[in-house]
């Protein structure tokens, strides 16, 4: 009976610590978000503090230290939202894990905003106002802050929800609001404001409809080939080499275009150089990679998985290189014009002010980006190498594109776009097989439209939600730039 007893009395004991163990995980699950946030927090206390103790006068004036603090706010912002579109397409079609992938952001982020993010930015971000039309350089310090804190608090939102916007079109609708609240609508270049409304039309249909041209072109010329590995060694080291000179000229044209002076025709050489060299080095990879696998689609994705991690790393070293002005821009402007006492149109970035930027996005990433990576990668629709590789391929062509054309683009909206694309050529195409298999000899076996309205193979809620978003994000990010404008005016004033 003793016995019986203890047997009762451990069982009991290790039921009631099952469930101590479990709410722990439950516990720990939960305050996750919230040691981002704290440790966010902290980190922008001390992006304020260095902006206290930096510069040519320290300790520095308060607009320097409020700026330096929404600067590294907007990073933290930019790291959460923007770095997910790089690595979304990765992580959903399983060639990277997601701590894989935040590692590799994080690394290619940091290292190109530091080493190609440019030594001079300009004031005004893409030339939106003029500065000559604020009155002077307080104004123009409470416009930029007001930019900051509006782009940061969009930005945020949209994470939130859990909807990829352009950090670009937020600083962009945070400069506008703010310079119309300084100094009324003339002041605002209202045709270059046409042309970047216009790009929220042409960057995801150019993404969108690459990425579908470059699936059509893999399914025909690999995947439905009776030989399908046969096929891929032939093919996979030309798409490679052809990922590669797209990559080429597109960190030529805006990834080293702050270290070297680059035109479109040397960047298109450097591309092809790259493809050249990538295309040689890649036949006797695949070849080994693909001795003994079997002749099915399964055995294609182990051929585009390396490819595809590649890409993904060198977009986020692009994106370190040319997005980190979105937080650091305004910043840096506050900064000159606090200490030399004029309004410049372009600026020198100074090292602290940099590495704010750096680090504020690749915090933001660890912190907030699994959210809006699996968003991107899972949940609009299902990805695997090769279509993961479409997206990737089509982000680097339509930025050389719309550079070639003088098209200012987002690449969140590329990116997104190419993943809509890809899905909705996949729905497409499935459903032109169906009617070529049943075709008008057996009507009977056509689905309902019930069933395939089920069977849809892109998420419509996330599509709408994320269309709304990139349309209000303008007006939205300068209603609210606005309004903090009238507010900081008035508080500091």
């Amino acid at each position: 009976m003793s016995d019986q007893n203890n047997a009762d009395h451990l069982e009991t004991l290790d039921r009631d610590l099952g469930r101590v163990n479990s709410l722990e995980s439950a516990a720990l699950y939960a305050s996750r978000p919230l040691i981002g946030v704290g440790l966010s927090v902290i980190f922008i206390a001390l992006a304020a503090l260095v902006g206290g103790f930096m510069g040519d006068q320290p300790p520095a004036s308060l607009f320097v230290i409020v700026a330096a603090g929404l600067g590294a706010y907007m990073a933290l912002n930019i790291g959460a939202n923007d770095v997910a579109n790089n690595m979304g397409p990765a992580v959903g079609a399983n060639a990277l894990s997601m701590f894989g992938a935040i590692a590799i952001a994080a690394v290619c982020e940091s290292a190109g905003a530091l080493l190609a993010g440019g030594d001079v930015v300009s004031t005004i971000s893409k030339g939106i106002i003029d500065p000559a039309g604020l009155a002077d350089g307080n104004t123009f310090i409470w416009a930029m802050m007001a930019a900051l804190l509006s782009a940061a608090l969009w930005v945020n939102l949209a994470t939130w929800i859990g909807a990829p916007v352009s950090t670009t079109h937020s600083v962009v609708g945070g400069v506008m609001g703010a310079g119309i609240a300084a100094a009324g609508l003339s002041a605002v270049s209202w045709p270059t404001m046409s042309a970047i409304a216009a790009s929220w039309v042409i960057s995801p249909l150019l993404g969108g409809l690459i990425a579908a041209a470059v699936l059509a072109f893999i399914k025909w010329k690999i995947i439905y080939q009776e030989d399908k590995i046969a096929s891929a060694r032939v093919w996979v080291p030309v798409l490679i080499g052809l990922m590669s000179a797209a990559f080429g000229t597109y960190l030529a044209l805006k990834g080293l275009k702050h270290l070297v002076k680059i035109d479109m025709g040397t960047a298109l050489l450097v591309g092809l150089a790259a493809g050249i060299v990538a295309t040689l080095l890649a036949r006797p990879l695949v070849h080994r990679q693909s001795v003994g696998l079997e002749n099915r689609n399964k055995s294609l994705k182990v051929l585009f998985r390396l490819p595809l991690v590649m890409s993904a790393a060198l977009l986020s070293f692009a994106h370190g290189a040319n997005d980190v002005a979105n937080a650091v821009g305004p910043l840096a402007a506050i900064v000159h014009t606090q200490e030399a006492g004029d309004i410049a149109a372009k600026v020198a970035i100074p090292l602290w002010v940099m590495v704010i930027g750096a680090l504020g996005i690749s915090f933001g990433l660890v912190f907030f980006g699994p959210k809006l990576i699996r968003m991107v990668g899972n949940q609009i629709t299902k990805l695997n190498p090769m279509r993961a590789y479409c997206v990737a391929l089509s982000a680097a062509v339509t930025v050389i594109v719309a550079s070639w054309l003088g098209l200012p683009v987002s690449s969140t909206h590329i990116a997104v776009g190419g993943v809509f694309g890809v899905g909705f050529f996949r729905e497409w195409h499935a459903e032109r097989r169906v009617r070529q298999i049943n075709g008008n000899r057996s009507p009977e076996k056509r689905l309902p439209s019930e069933e395939r309205k089920r069977r849809k193979l892109v998420r419509r809620s996330h599509f709408l939600t994320i269309i709304a978003a990139w349309v209000i994000t303008v007006p939205a990010a300068a209603l609210l730039s606005a309004f903090w404008f009238f507010v900081l005016s008035r508080l500091l004033g």
